[in-house]
């Protein structure tokens, strides 16, 4: 096995928790970054409304997040701090439908003026894109607690940003520790695949909705999808 692999070395894990699925215009109520045994935690006061809907899922209320949150001003620029520094020392970030929240949180930096991640030097693992590129025609879910399952990997307290990062993190060193010929990629070629994979997956639901008969459009666009 190459010691230099990139599923045995560091990698740090992202997750955010959310007030709704649409990263452009939705906000960030919790974040994570686990970096090994080191976890960072975020609690946002995200200036609008928690759908009762998105509380159901991560258990953060309205009046909770604006109790004991931190303004966007302030939180943001520490998550984005903490990717810019992986990107800076080409540490690889593990994020579950990774375009979900890194396009998430470039939307926030934007709407409160501050500063973007370095995106073009930041190096990502997407769980997600790797499990349908080498498992392609599995059945069932492809939910982080489904894949996690899958693949022997603990998610305890899932829906909370920590434990998520976490599970992502194992999923896609369980990856590496499966498929070969993914382990062997540098981490810049395992970038660009994504990209491609991504793109040739979203290409292939769009067929399929065709053949359905909806008329969906699927962003082709990885990791960020602005």
């Amino acid at each position: 096995m190459n010691d230099n692999a990139w599923h045995t070395g560091p990698l740090l894990g992202f997750d955010t928790e959310t007030t709704g699925v649409d990263p452009l215009k939705d906000r960030i109520v919790t974040a994570a970054i686990v970096d090994g045994a080191d976890v960072s935690r975020w609690l946002l006061d995200p200036g609008v409304e928690i759908p009762a809907g998105a509380s159901a899922v991560h258990g953060i209320s309205t009046e909770h997040a604006r109790a004991n949150g931190l303004p966007p001003s302030e939180a943001l620029p520490e998550i984005a701090a903490a990717l810019t520094k992986a990107a800076q020392e080409s540490i690889p970030v593990v994020a579950y439908r990774a375009a979900f929240d890194l396009t998430l949180l470039s939307s926030e930096l934007d709407r409160h003026g501050l500063p973007q991640v370095p995106w073009s030097d930041l190096r990502v693992v997407d769980p997600y894109v790797l499990d349908k590129r080498v498992d392609k025609w599995r059945r069932g879910k492809r939910t982080l607690s489904a894949v996690t399952e899958h693949y022997g990997v603990v998610l305890e307290e899932a829906h909370t940003a920590a434990a998520d990062a976490r599970a992502a993190v194992g999923v896609a060193r369980a990856i590496g520790m499966k498929y070969p010929k993914v382990a062997a990629m540098s981490v810049a070629e395992l970038h660009a695949n994504q990209v491609t994979w991504h793109a040739e997956d979203a290409a292939s639901l769009e067929a399929y909705f065709r053949r359905q008969g909806r008329q969906e459009a699927i962003d082709r666009r990885w990791p960020l999808q602005l």
